[in-house]
């Protein structure tokens, strides 16, 4: 299997909306993403409970953490309207691809 970038509308540090499952309608900060399984853990969003052996260190303990959830769930908010908007990629200037929110084309965000 050879190396290959895999395109994701989400990154790092984005502030998104959930579309679907129990979280639906909450929105949190992106801490990270991973393109091959095509999912993200998102601050607040996804709480599970994980139970932690007892070790010679410490008793065990339930911690409740951030799991994955599908990129297909995400939204990413435009940060100037404060809604949920679709984004699409080009090529700026410099030649590289800039991320841009489709609702208002004028408005370029980070360049990939």
């Amino acid at each position: 299997m050879g190396r290959y970038h895999i395109k994701c509308h989400v990154v790092k540090k984005d502030l998104v909306k959930v579309l679907s499952g129990s979280d639906k309608g909450k929105t949190g900060e992106v801490l990270s993403v991973y393109p091959k399984t095509r999912t993200a853990i998102v601050k607040g969003i996804n709480i599970k409970s994980k139970c932690i052996k007892p070790s010679q260190e410490g008793a065990g303990r339930v911690e409740k953490k951030e799991f994955p959830i599908r990129l297909e769930k995400l939204m990413v908010i435009d940060p100037s309207t404060q809604q949920p908007c679709r984004t699409g990629r080009r090529r700026g200037e410099n030649g590289k691809l800039q991320r841009y929110f489709k609702k208002k084309s004028i408005n370029k965000e980070k360049s990939i």
